[in-house]
């Protein structure tokens, strides 16, 4: 079968009494049929399934249909192990789930019949459970089987009952009548909650500020890909994104907004959902309802968002026939007629059926940005992974489609979750084999490409400009490679690191000329590529941090920190000067006194460095509890360029910092006001002391590097800076 139109696909909302797995059911359901009925019937099939066909070539040419079909023909195992799906047959005990008096979240499950799949769902929840506090509400529409007496003896579930069956439309309003907390979870009975199933979906609202609807990934019992998201056609039909796709492709792991989410699986405010008016009664008793709620939520200024940290096992739909003559499919043709009329003119504005997939999956956005830099950001890393995640962020709330390419091909699980959180999907092996072949397929696409460092925009800058010739390019430095290779050359004496900091320049030079835009991470360098290329627009897209504020007073606070890993030689420099110079020195003059390194470190280096009041953390998940405790931050850096992310974040938490000349240059920073400056052992220790001693100076610089960070290292100055580049 080919996935397409909602037609062509099976819908969440149905309370069908069809069993999912049981494919010799439809065989016996055909041999009811007279010849005649049955010829009938083989016509339409294959009618509609030729419809499916032109629809797919139309969407994705003919090229992937193939490719499409081959995949759904594949041979299949029934259950992936690795999804840990509840069985069936499990004879029913008493069991509890775990559900709040003061919920948050309201988990509505409308059911039908199908008890054991019931069951099954609401072990699943008992087993995962959630951070936030839930009750679960079954709304039983009339079963004909012992379903309501069963669910009576499940602890912590409150129970409605219909009287008379009303439907998916008619039990989910009753159930959200029902309903205590702030938001409305709505579950189909023939799902299985798997681990965060609950809480990542009140990420997506708390990290959107817009979100109206969250919806999950839906995947069959058998591991593949149901949905992920949805889309919906200026006619009214629609089509499940990744149906039969395998879960775990990077390309179905980050958030975006979508048409609509499945009612499988939907979360929604319970005020915004009693605004819209609920599930539209003229849909009854199913099928279109949850695009109709997309739609009346996106009225509102809201949207909807495709949430793939959440997973749900959706065991409906696979077998749900294709014949929308009989039975509850033919609630399809007859409700999208309705879903037209009631939305032509919201309609208009959708992609027209046939426009291929990939420009109608972006098309709620402003266009495709392709960011490129050497390997995946990890924030806890380092500063410029810092930078380039927020950058990211950025480009997502700014309405950029946007997509990273690690150019070491590389990303893992954690990194692509943590990129997709963000809107960002990722480009790594073994989906992208590399740069080269997505461009030829897909550079047309791109609005702009952002090259990170003069080492990976000199291997494409070429290549961009050959497939995408459209695409605004841009060169990120991150920061100025010859300058920090110069300075190391002329601390150190060394002609080789000369020569190698000539070539850097030569290349970065090179690139900056020709980019349609260069940004730098301070005035002073964007002043030295004036002076060098004085035709070349450079702009300054400096570290970009949350202001945390100051949460310890002075007289609490004792130790010293140092933030930054041993794999950058300014910060291997720095470590070893602080060992071997600093620390002793500082430590004559005040005995107790320690020095926490905290970040990544070699094993080997731990032995060579050991030193009275040296203390090496490695990297930590949190610096927030180091930084609101330490008296001082040091950055004693002999070379570098750029800004310094060590510097920012410690300000960020409003902890004074003592740096060297070369640490704060280009970061606006006042010797005395903002930071204190000292370039030697001996005026680092009489800085530490005068910390230690001056209350008043102390609290001086704490407030005047949150200023800083607040004026100069802000979101909103870095996305001002994108807006004039990519507007």
């Amino acid at each position: 079968m080919f996935p397409g139109s909602r037609q062509q696909s099976p819908r969440a909302g149905s309370l069908s009494t069809r069993d999912p797995s049981d494919y010799a059911r439809k065989a016996r359901y055909a041999e009811d049929f007279t010849l005649i009925e049955r010829l009938l019937w083989r016509a339409r099939r294959i009618g509609f399934l030729l419809q499916r066909l032109r629809g797919s070539i139309a969407l994705r040419g003919w090229r992937s249909t193939l490719a499409r079909v081959a995949q759904e023909f594949r041979r299949q195992p029934e259950t992936d192990d690795a999804l840990q799906l509840l069985p069936l047959d499990e004879p029913f005990a008493p069991f509890a789930l775990p559900t709040s008096n003061t919920p948050r979240v309201s988990v509505i499950v409308p059911v039908h019949g199908k008890l054991a799949y019931t069951l099954a769902c609401l072990r699943s929840i008992a087993r995962h459970g959630a951070q936030a506090a839930f009750e679960v509400i079954v709304v039983d529409d009339a079963s004909a089987d012992d379903s309501a007496a069963t669910l009576a003896r499940v602890e912590g579930l409150t129970l409605l009952r219909n009287a008379t069956n009303l439907g998916f439309v008619g039990s989910c309003n009753a159930g959200a009548a029902a309903a205590r907390g702030e938001f409305l979870h709505f579950l189909n009975n023939d799902t299985q909650v798997t681990a965060d199933w609950l809480d990542a979906l009140l990420r997506c609202f708390e990290e959107t500020a817009d979100c109206g609807i969250a919806g999950s990934r839906l995947v069959y019992p058998d591991g593949r890909l149901q949905e992920a998201g949805a889309l919906v056609f200026a006619d009214g039909s629609c089509w499940a994104t990744g149906r039969f796709e395998p879960r775990d492709a990077p390309a179905f792991r980050y958030r975006r907004e979508t048409d609509y989410v499945s009612g499988a699986s939907l979360l929604i405010r319970r005020e915004v959902f009693q605004r819209t008016g609920g599930f539209d009664a003229r849909y009854a008793p199913a099928y279109y309802e949850d695009t109709d709620l997309a739609f009346a939520v996106r009225r509102l200024g809201l949207r909807v968002c495709y949430e793939p940290a959440s997973t749900i096992i959706h065991c409906e739909g696979i077998t749900a026939g294709t014949d929308l003559t009989r039975g509850i499919k033919r609630h399809q043709a007859i409700n999208q007629a309705t879903f037209v009329d009631k939305w032509r003119d919201a309609l208009s504005a959708q992609a027209p059926a046939g426009t291929a997939l990939e420009r109608t999956l972006r098309w709620r956005s402003r266009g495709r940005v392709l960011v490129v830099d050497t390997m995946t950001p990890e924030p806890a890393r380092d500063s410029g992974s810092l930078r380039l995640s927020a950058i990211l962020r950025l480009l997502g709330e700014q309405g950029w489609s946007t997509c990273f390419l690690p150019d070491d091909g590389r990303a893992s699980a954690q990194e692509i979750a943590a990129l997709g959180s963000l809107g960002v999907e990722v480009l790594c092996r073994p989906w992208v084999p590399g740069l080269p072949g997505w461009l030829r397929a897909h550079g047309a696409t791109l609005h702009a490409v952002i090259l990170c460092r003069h080492t990976v925009a000199g291997q494409y800058l070429e290549l961009v400009r050959k497939h995408a010739p459209q695409a605004r390019l841009l060169f990120d430095t991150v920061d100025l490679h010859f300058l920090r290779e110069q300075r190391a050359a002329e601390l150190g004496g060394n002609p080789a690191m000369a020569r190698q900091a000539e070539a850097s320049r030569r290349s970065e030079l090179a690139t900056v000329g020709r980019c349609d835009a260069t940004f730098v991470v301070s005035p002073h360098e964007q002043a030295l590529l004036a002076q060098l290329l004085p035709q070349a627009r450079v702009e300054v897209l400096s570290n970009i941090h949350d202001v945390h504020g100051c949460r310890q007073p002075h007289g609490r606070r004792q130790d010293l920190v140092f933030i930054g890993g041993y794999g950058h030689p300014p910060n291997s420099d720095a470590i070893r000067w602080m060992a071997a110079d600093i620390l002793p020195k500082l430590r004559a003059a005040q005995p107790g006194i320690r020095l926490h390194v905290l970040g990544d470190l070699p094993d080997a280096l731990r032995r060579e460095l050991a030193t009275p009041g040296l203390e090496l953390h490695g990297r930590v998940a949190d610096l927030a509890p180091w930084l609101d405790n330490c008296l001082a931050s040091l950055a004693p850096l002999r070379f570098g360029a750029g800004v310094k992310g060590k510097i920012n974040m410690a300000m960020s938490h409003g902890v004074p910092v003592i740096a060297t000349t070369v640490a704060v240059e280009g970061m606006q920073l006042r010797d005395g006001i903002d930071v204190l400056v000292a370039d030697d052992a001996e005026r680092f220790v009489a800085a530490v002391l005068r910390l230690q001693r001056d209350d008043d100076l102390w609290r001086q610089l704490s407030t005047h590097g949150l200023d800083n960070v607040r004026q100069h290292f802000s979101a909103a100055a870095a996305a001002a800076v994108l807006h004039r580049v990519l507007d």
